[in-house]
């Protein structure tokens, strides 16, 4: 992160960064410069903006140490998440030691669905904090309760300690349906990047119950293959090569390691036991084509998944919720998908019963 861009309150930068989208086109043009095209794809004028924005500010995801990439992350989410979504109450819980925060919308009934989420930050970085916004608006627009599960960090906590506990706050959903207020029937779950890894894990090794549905944005499933799209974006568009191996080396430092399917859940011999999915992937995303595989192989099983490919956003749209409508729209578009999902599962519950 640049000295200017550490020196000015984040407030200052949000502004600037609401400004700048509020400019007409041509004078946005002005500051991209022409339009990036690549692999057939074109970036998003709205995309293009943002990184630009952060090119010339400073702003960056920091890999130096895990304290400053932590500090770096939680800084850049405060720039793009947006005002706070309303309408929901929002409460700590513990997990059988891991903890967590539950949303409720205001109003919902008793016996809803629930989606266990995992946030993303490579297994090193972010917390509840840094998808507070988007848990919020999940929960708010899908019509459900939410439980983000704070895992362990690497480097402090190496694999599978993030797998475990996310399995653990699985589990516990499970075991307090009633305090929830929430259908053990119906429990969805979702995480962007490392989250969405661990949501597919947790949805695999479940057991007694299983989730219904899995909600993945741009899920990494592949510590053991460098595949194209790491080729051919992986340097300026967010998420970069550099980083990549730099949290999978504090994440998971043993090479021996990266073939467990509890990281690699892409390698995992049998899927077909895992629920319906929606997998979103994004187009200038280094994680796009193992993530597109993944749904390949789902389906090849026989799992219900649909894949999309929002081909001009890069990784990390989903908590860039305050700027830019693009990125929004693409959250909107996984919330609809999550609903008909846990709308469906409820419809073979009732076929089942009255079986």
């Amino acid at each position: 992160m640049s000295k200017i861009a550490e020196s000015l309150p984040p407030g200052v930068l949000s502004g600037a960064l609401r400004f700048a989208f509020g400019l007409p086109r041509p004078l946005r043009r002005l500051i991209t410069g022409p339009p990036i095209t690549l692999d057939g794809q074109r970036l998003h004028p709205d995309a293009h903006l943002l990184l630009r924005l952060q090119q010339l500010s400073g702003e960056d995801w920091a890999t130096t140490t895990p304290a400053a990439n932590r500090t770096a992350m939680a800084r850049s989410n405060a720039l793009v998440t947006g005002p706070v979504v309303s309408g929901v109450s929002v409460r700590p819980v513990s997990m059988d030691g891991v903890g967590g925060r539950f949303y409720t919308p205001r109003g919902l009934a008793g016996g809803s669905p629930l989606l266990v989420f995992y946030h993303g930050g490579g297994w090193v970085a972010g917390d509840l904090d840094s998808h507070d916004n988007l848990c919020r608006y999940l929960a708010v627009e899908a019509g459900v309760r939410v439980l983000s599960a704070d895992y362990r960090l690497a480097p402090e906590h190496p694999f599978p300690a993030a797998a475990d506990d996310a399995a653990t706050a699985f589990g516990w959903a499970v075991a307090n349906a009633s305090e929830l207020r929430i259908d053990p029937r119906r429990i969805a779950v979702g995480g962007d990047s490392a989250g969405g890894n661990l949501a597919a894990v947790t949805a695999l090794g479940a057991e007694a119950v299983k989730p219904v549905f899995l909600l993945l944005f741009y899920p990494a499933v592949d510590a053991t293959r460098r595949r194209r799209s790491r080729e051919l974006f992986g340097n300026g568009f967010f998420l970069t090569d550099q980083k990549m191996d730099w949290f999978l080396d504090h994440y998971a430092p043993s090479r021996d390691a990266h073939a467990d399917p509890r990281l690699s859940v892409l390698l995992a011999e049998d899927l077909s036991g895992l629920p319906p999915t929606y997998l979103a992937t994004a187009g200038f995303d280094p994680l796009r084509d193992e993530g597109e595989a993944f749904a390949e192989k789902l389906a090849e099983q026989g799992v219900p998944v649909v894949l999309r490919r929002h081909e001009g956003l890069f990784h990390g749209y989903a908590n860039i919720l305050g700027v830019g409508g693009v990125f929004r729209e693409a959250v909107a578009e996984a919330v609809g998908a999550l609903r008909t999902g846990l709308a469906l599962a409820n419809a073979r519950q009732d076929v089942s019963e009255t079986a």
